[in-house]
């Protein structure tokens, strides 16, 4: 019997919707992992589709150096653009009965 791993559980809540971490669940094998993930996370339903990855098999990339953007694409962000000061300023300009 092999030794117990942990597994990451993603899953669907609908067709069409992104998988989503739903937790961990420990087993000795990937066959039993799927049967306490199933127990865990779907057995009521809520889950359109399971996925059970070994904790070992992901890859964590938390190098800033790697995740920062290489070019400065601010001005692709929302964060950019201050709406609500350019639409008062608008308004101020425009005559009393515009308003």
């Amino acid at each position: 019997m092999e030794d117990p791993a942990i597994y990451e559980v993603f899953r669907r809540e609908k067709a069409g919707a992104p998988m989503v971490h739903a937790g961990t669940v420990t087993a000795a094998g990937p066959d039993l992992a799927l049967i306490y993930a199933r127990e865990c996370f779907g057995r009521r339903g809520e889950s359109h589709a399971l996925w059970i990855v070994p904790r070992a098999a992901l890859i964590t990339l938390d190098d800033a150096d790697i995740l920062a953007p290489v070019l400065d694409r601010s001005y692709r962000s929302v964060e950019g653009y201050r709406m609500r000061e350019k639409l008062k300023a608008a308004r101020e300009h425009l005559p009393r009965t515009e308003r």
